[in-house]
């Protein structure tokens, strides 16, 4: 599971296999985790993250989406921001 970006306390990651789903990114803090799709910047799945948090990670994914987009199309992975 390469770490895609590295923002403050958050960690974007994806898992190599999750390649069959529709482009997303995970999102880890502590023992806390969320599942962003990136077309429509939408909570997935949320596992302990309040909505203040999740609103300010929305906001994060949102100004990197382009960039994670790439990511997930292109280079998959290869190197961090």
């Amino acid at each position: 599971m390469p770490t895609v970006l590295r923002a403050g306390p958050y960690r974007l990651y994806w898992f190599s296999h999750d390649a069959v789903e529709p482009p997303h990114i995970h999102v880890d803090r502590d023992a806390r985790s969320l599942k962003i799709w990136l077309n429509s910047v939408a909570v997935a799945r949320n596992d302990g993250f309040g909505p203040t948090e999740t609103g300010r990670i929305l906001a994060l994914v949102r100004a990197h989406r382009s960039w994670l987009l790439e990511e997930w199309h292109g280079k998959r992975g290869r190197g961090k921001r």
